[in-house]
């Protein structure tokens, strides 16, 4: 393939150069078609349905390099599918005493949809350290700032306080939700063998005593579970693995929309330790690892929906559901590999200004802490009566321009209570410390 034809990803800087890019494009396909198809042979004979030579020789002659992707690609559309014209090649590659050992008993889904699994562990065996990874370093952030007071916002306004420390265990417990999810899907992954109808019949006829021995010896070869049965059109391994792959997008936009919130010029509360240039104007820092994650976790439900409505798959083999499932699986594993990478390196070099926290805390000049205040002079007033004082005070400190503990200080009602004490803002956020070291419990 030219370098012209080439998907380098140019429209796709999430993914660029990145290993998952690596693990999924069209020479990891390849090899790992390649892999599926030797592991056949190197399982039949284990069982005695193919000589040792033959496993060896068709495994030699699996070799990626041997083979031409753009010749497959082109060949791909008079079959449908690329594994047809890659049979073609690897019979001839193994010579014509071993040759009839290629392919031996399978259909073109077995070896396609075994070789995606393949794909997908390998995507995920790089994913799942860069979701560690970003976790190690939120965990750090929550625990440095267990205690730094920050706005609460909910609809977008100032709600009441919180601490940074609590907004980044959150995000760290989300991170740990995809780490856990992708472990699962990761270790379920399954081999596909079920011949031409999901029967097996063909390695019967070919001598198998028990032909459901040679899944299980199939997925040993590869590393793969075995199926408890031929799944072609029984899809939930590929439903786990969009579920998985969405929710982690999903998990790392979460980060990314917050930061990219809070780093807004006006809020300015965290900041991208690099951030990236503008073509127009030098004074720019853009928050660009978070722009790419963001931009990740909008896409990836799409295509996850696609392969959600690929379950609805006719018959023993389908047409067109199994074969519209190909490209946006790959592009999900693609996309989140990239996501995974960006949110790790963002996590690690975040930077965080608490003294603009403050700031922006102390803006509404006390009004963050109106339920708190109600909350806590309920005792001394009655619940009715703080919050009459409360909403009375508030108004009149937003009609004034004067901060609200400085109004309730005139109040006779509470002159005896100690405003300074009780507006703390790391009081005022409550148990966020003490939530946030239970999260931090979670490894």
């Amino acid at each position: 393939m030219t370098a012209a034809a080439a998907d380098t990803g140019l429209l796709a800087p999430g993914r660029a150069s990145s290993p998952a890019a690596e693990e999924a494009g069209d020479a990891a396909y390849l090899r790992a078609l390649l892999d599926a198809e030797a592991a056949l042979t190197r399982a039949q004979a284990a069982l005695g349905l193919a000589p040792e030579a033959a496993a060896s020789a068709v495994t030699e002659a699996a070799d990626p390099r041997r083979f031409d992707l753009a010749s497959l690609a082109e060949r791909a559309r008079e079959s449908g599918n690329p594994v047809v014209p890659l049979v073609a090649d690897l019979t001839r590659a193994v010579g014509e005493e071993h040759g009839p050992y290629v392919h031996r008993g399978a259909t073109s889904q077995d070896i396609m949809d075994t070789g995606t699994m393949l794909v997908a562990r390998r995507v995920l065996a790089v994913v799942l350290p860069d979701l560690e990874r970003c976790a190690r370093a939120l965990g750090g952030l929550a625990a440095e700032h267990r205690d730094t007071p920050m706005a609460g916002r909910t609809l977008t306004q100032h709600a009441v306080p919180t601490t940074f420390g609590l907004k980044a265990a959150g995000w760290r417990s989300l991170v740990l939700d995809a780490r856990d999810r992708a472990t699962a899907v990761r270790d379920a992954l399954p081999a596909q063998l079920g011949g031409a109808a999901g029967t097996l019949a063909a390695f019967t006829a070919y001598g198998a005593e028990d032909a459901t021995a040679l899944p299980t010896a199939y997925a040993r070869e590869l590393g793969l579970c075995a199926p408890a049965l031929p799944w072609h059109t029984l899809r939930t391994p590929v439903a786990d693995l969009a579920g998985c792959l969405a929710f982690t997008a999903g998990a790392l936009g979460k980060v990314a929309a917050d930061v990219l919130t809070l780093s807004r010029t006006e809020i300015a509360e965290v900041s991208e330790g690099s951030g990236g240039g503008s073509s127009a104007m030098p004074h720019k820092a853009n928050p660009v690892r978070a722009t790419l994650v963001a931009a990740a976790a909008r896409r990836a439900p799409q295509l996850a929906a696609t392969l959600y409505g690929a379950s609805a798959a006719e018959d023993e083999r389908p047409a067109g559901a199994w074969h519209a499932e190909w490209e946006p699986l790959r592009d999900l594993l693609r996309l989140v590999g990239g996501a995974t990478r960006d949110a790790a390196e963002l996590a690690g070099e975040l930077r965080v200004h608490p003294d603009a926290m403050r700031r922006n805390l102390d803006l509404t000049g006390g009004l963050v802490l109106s339920e708190w205040l109600t909350a806590s002079l309920t005792p001394v007033l009655g619940r009715a009566r703080a919050k009459e004082l409360l909403t009375e005070t508030a108004r009149r400190a937003r009609a004034e321009g004067r901060p609200l503990v400085e109004l309730l200080a005139d109040e006779p009602e509470v002159r005896d209570v100690d405003l300074d004490a009780l507006t703390d803002p790391v009081r005022c956020a409550g148990s966020a410390g003490v939530l946030t070291d239970r999260a931090l419990e979670r490894r």
